[in-house]
Formats: C-alpha cells, sequence, structure tokens
C-alpha cells in the first residue's frame, strides 16, 4: 500500500481526502503545518507527497525547496486554478505534477498513480551503461545525468524523462500526446499546459548551441522535434 502525505492547511479538504485516497489503497497521513509537513516529508515514511501551495507562514514554494535541498520524493503540487505562475514556479523548483483546485478527486488520484508508476519505473528498471549524445549534449540513462560538452546538467526528474524521449527520436517529430504519455506516464488532456512548461525550463537549462539553433522545436498543433544536430 502507497503511502501519501498531504500537506495542506485546510482541515477539511483534508478530511476529505483520507476519507477518499484511502478507498482508493492508499494509506493518507495529513499536515496542516508546513514546517511539520516538510519533517514529515524528509522522514522517510512516505511513497509521494499532495502539497498546497497557499499556506500562511510558509508557502508551498518554500516547503518544496525545503524537500528538494535533501529529498527526491515525488510532489504534486495544489495550485490556484487558472494561476499559470504558480505552476510554473513550483514545476521549476522541481514538483513532479500540478493539479489546480478545485479538483476532480479522481484526476487526483489518476495522477497519483502515474507519478507513483514512473518512480517505481525508474527505481528497478535495469541500469543501461549506454548514452544517447546529440550533439553536445549527453544523456546517460544508467546514471539519469544529463551533460553539456562536459559540464553536468542540473535537471528535475520528470525533465530528465522529457529530455530522453525526445533525443532518442531526434530529427524525428513527437505528437505531444505520445511525449505526454512516455515521459509523464499518463494521458494528455486538452488544457493541461504542464509539458509546456517542462519543455521551455529545459531549453533554459540546456542552453543556445554554438550554431545557435534551437534544439527543442516546437511544431504547431503537432507536438516538438529535437534537433538532430
Amino acid at each position: 500500500m502507497n503511502k501519501i502525505l498531504m500537506i495542506d492547511d485546510d482541515v477539511e479538504l483534508c478530511e476529505l481526502m483520507v476519507d477518499y485516497l484511502s478507498q482508493e489503497g492508499f494509506e493518507v497521513e495529513t499536515v496542516n503545518d508546513p514546517l511539520a509537513g516538510v519533517e514529515k516529508a524528509l522522514s522517510g515514511q512516505h511513497d509521494l507527497v499532495v502539497l498546497d501551495v497557499m499556506m500562511p507562514g510558509l508557502n508551498g514554494f518554500e516547503v518544496l525547496r525545503r524537500i528538494r535541498a535533501s529529498s527526491r520524493i515525488p510532489v504534486m503540487m495544489l495550485t490556484a486554478r487558472g494561476d499559470d505562475v504558480d505552476r510554473i514556479v513550483g514545476l521549476e523548483i522541481g514538483a513532479d505534477d500540478y493539479l489546480p483546485k478545485p479538483f476532480n478527486s479522481r484526476e487526483l488520484v489518476a495522477r497519483i498513480r502515474a507519478i507513483l508508476r514512473r518512480s517505481e519505473q525508474q527505481s528497478t528498471v535495469p541500469a543501461r551503461s549506454t548514452a544517447i549524445r546529440v550533439a553536445d549534449i549527453a544523456l546517460t540513462s544508467a546514471t539519469r545525468t544529463v551533460e553539456r560538452s562536459g559540464q553536468k546538467v542540473d535537471l528535475t526528474s520528470i525533465e530528465f524523462s522529457i529530455l530522453e524521449v525526445l533525443m532518442g527520436v531526434a530529427g524525428q517529430v513527437i505528437h505531444r500526446d505520445e511525449l505526454v504519455r512516455k515521459s509523464l506516464g499518463r494521458e494528455n488532456s486538452a488544457y493541461d499546459r504542464s509539458i509546456d512548461v517542462h519543455i521551455s525550463s529545459l531549453r533554459k537549462k540546456l542552453g543556445v548551441p554554438v550554431d545557435g539553433a534551437e534544439r527543442i522545436k516546437t511544431i504547431r498543433n503537432i507536438g516538438y522535434l529535437y534537433s538532430a544536430g
């Protein structure tokens, strides 16, 4: 049974989520104080954290920063509906996914299961010693590391997964839905823009190649293409 930690100052919502997620087969612990939430998240007793952005005293972004300073535990952030800034900041800090409030409980469960599947696959798939190299970027699946001209590039787990898929088909267009399915482990939805945020972050972290070309091209109304160099 997967153990979920929910950090949210909304006591009523936490109680509702305990009831619902328990029926879905999860063991749930809730914390209404953000500082106590950080401590719990770092205890090693949980498989995933559901974290609210808007909390008094210490907001969700700072909680996430403190968690990410020493832990890679998967984190799903709950953001205000329509607030793209919150989503972008959360994903750039290292959240694995986000869901705007108010949310559909079934959607929350689907997102949680997708994150857990991806996390479990990363920890159980045998390490491969081969690397994918395209121009000045080298990606090694065994160690989940990326280097640009020999210098390490610090990526989040999801950014690495997206880049691995893109570089694996470098020079070919990959449909947006297929990229979401392969890298995020779930189906794409019409209003979900998280893949765009991850792509934008990847572009910034990988930088501009020597020839000034665009590494990851957006193919309008279709998907993306990683330049073959």
